[in-house]
């Protein structure tokens, strides 16, 4: 355990007790010797401020809570070494997702970071080079876009946007009370109350060009009715809930799909003989249809009917497309 840290962890203990603790039990959970206890105590009064005193009486180690009116705290930034990555991972995660948001208003805090890894003994470099965040079907949305969206979402002010719409292959200009931002699936997506269309609506923000945001408030929905209305359906085709999908996967695919989250209202078994029966509530199918096309021969619709036939006919207009070959 590194300096810092044990000067971390000592706080955190001496913090959550109300009766002494005695340095044979420091040394324990700190993992030190007796003259490392010592010094980290005195390095943490004399350069710290901390209030430890030692009771003879019950040979312990405590806070002197009579000091001030508030629970003593480390001044400054202080982390464990353990937090200083899981800050830096995190960081790296939001970079590769979105690259550019939020780089140069965390540049300072990032630099603060490093510092203290520093004096720790170790770097962040080797971080960088071990965790790589690989997105496969991502599409790029502009920063400053972003940027934008992120302000009308958290000021709560309506914004202008030109949405380019890929069902119908057309331009239209929107005003949009922003709900909320959706990242699923490695790309981004705004949740909010179209006021061309007079209704909630799910935008993909690629398609998106925020034209300037406006002064008007946005209009506000809570979270449960959010909720009933984005996500109670597979997957980000959004609306009310008007069938359940019954599939069966093989055994082999049954492997993977035990373990995968597809939605939170979802069924799902292991049958007798190692097949995967699985119950997903939906209303628009189209991704549906299009994620259970990804598992070709290993997968069967059971129900409904019309979704069996969607699949079929599918399937038949792929065997076509090949025979024009």
């Amino acid at each position: 355990m590194d300096r810092f840290t044990r000067i971390f962890e000592l706080h955190k203990i001496l913090s959550s007790r109300h009766t002494p603790i005695s340095r044979r039990d420091l040394e324990e959970k700190l993992e030190s010797n007796r003259s490392t206890i010592k010094r980290t105590i005195e390095e943490m009064r004399n350069f710290l401020g901390a209030p430890i005193i030692y009771d003879r009486a019950q040979n312990g180690y405590y806070y002197d809570r009579q000091q001030g009116t508030h629970p003593y705290e480390i001044p400054g930034l202080w982390f464990s070494s353990s937090e200083l990555y899981a800050l830096i991972t995190t960081q790296k995660l939001l970079s590769d997702i979105q690259p550019g948001l939020l780089d140069d208003s965390i540049k300072a805090f990032r630099q603060r970071i490093q510092t203290l890894l520093k004096h720790m003994g170790t770097e962040s470099t080797e971080l960088d080079r071990r965790v790589k965040i690989l997105q496969t079907e991502a599409r790029p949305t502009d920063t400053e876009d972003f940027r934008k969206l992120v302000t009308a979402l958290i000021h709560r002010r309506q914004i202008k946007v030109i949405y380019h719409g890929r069902q119908r292959d057309q331009l239209t200009e929107r005003m949009v009370s922003p709900q909320r931002l959706i990242y699923y699936r490695d790309n981004w997506y705004l949740d909010g109350w179209c006021h061309l269309r007079k209704g909630l609506r799910t935008f993909s923000l690629d398609r998106i060009k925020p034209a300037f945001i406006d002064d008007a408030t946005a209009l506000e929905y809570g979270d449960k009715a959010l909720d009933e209305h984005f996500t109670r359906t597979f997957g980000i085709y959004a609306g009310p809930v008007t069938e359940t999908a019954h599939l069966i996967f093989d055994s082999e695919a049954a492997k993977w799909v035990a373990d995968e989250h597809w939605h939170p209202q979802q069924q799902g078994r292991t049958l007798p003989d190692g097949r995967y029966e699985l119950k997903i509530p939906y209303g628009n199918p189209t991704e549906l249809i299009r994620e259970i096309l990804k598992f070709g021969p290993d997968a069967e619709v059971i129900a409904p009917p019309s979704l069996r036939q969607q699949i079929i006919d599918r399937l038949q207009e792929t065997i076509e497309q090949y025979k024009k070959l």
